[in-house]
């Protein structure tokens, strides 16, 4: 089916396109089999359980990408953005689409459903702090992971930035290992 055995609550929200605490709910009255790690309250969910549990209650499994991380790029610099989907594209693990003005940026989301959006704050069209109020508002999106481009920023303004919602941000030089790393980090999360 992919390369992983077991899911955790936030991937399988992903998967389902539904709230991680509805997973925790499913889980924990029964619907959902699978185990607790030993030592902690973390939910393990296996592959075939999964699968099972998406047919019986008639969530699409059709063109079901378990194991690819699903990126959202936005920016209004449409040949970086070009450059970095590309490149992104190319690695097997990732699927990346991207939107340069905030109509399309919602009806990508929507499209895409993705486990990462990556912003860059730089950009003056584009408001970043109420993309990421509208993706974490947004039930089928609240798992997804926000991380802001904002290239020499101070700490303290790096920590606003979080305290307003945004996950992670990449404050150094910008380029396709910085992403690759913002990615890596941010699908962390969902451990």
């Amino acid at each position: 089916m992919d390369k992983y055995e077991v899911y955790t609550t936030g991937q399988v929200a992903q998967i389902c396109r539904v709230a991680p605490r509805t997973v925790t709910k499913w889980f924990d009255n029964g619907q959902l089999k699978g185990y607790r790690i030993p030592g902690s309250k973390d939910r393990r969910i296996p592959a075939g359980e999964l699968m099972r549990f998406m047919r019986a209650n008639h969530i699409p499994v059709d063109g079901m990408e378990l194991g690819i991380v699903r990126i959202l790029l936005i920016d209004t610099n449409v040949q970086w953005l070009e450059q970095i989907c590309g490149e992104l594209n190319r690695l097997e693990k990732y699927r990346s689409q991207w939107a340069d003005n905030m109509f399309d940026v919602g009806f990508a989301a929507n499209k895409l459903q993705p486990h990462v959006v990556i912003v860059n704050l730089m950009s003056n069209k584009l408001n970043a702090i109420e993309i990421c109020k509208n993706i974490h508002t947004k039930e089928d999106l609240q798992g997804a992971k926000v991380v802001a481009i904002a290239p020499n920023l101070s700490c303290n303004e790096q920590a606003a930035l979080i305290e307003k919602g945004v996950d992670n941000v990449i404050a150094g030089e910008v380029n396709f290992k910085s992403i690759a790393g913002a990615i890596e980090d941010a699908t962390n999360l969902f451990h």
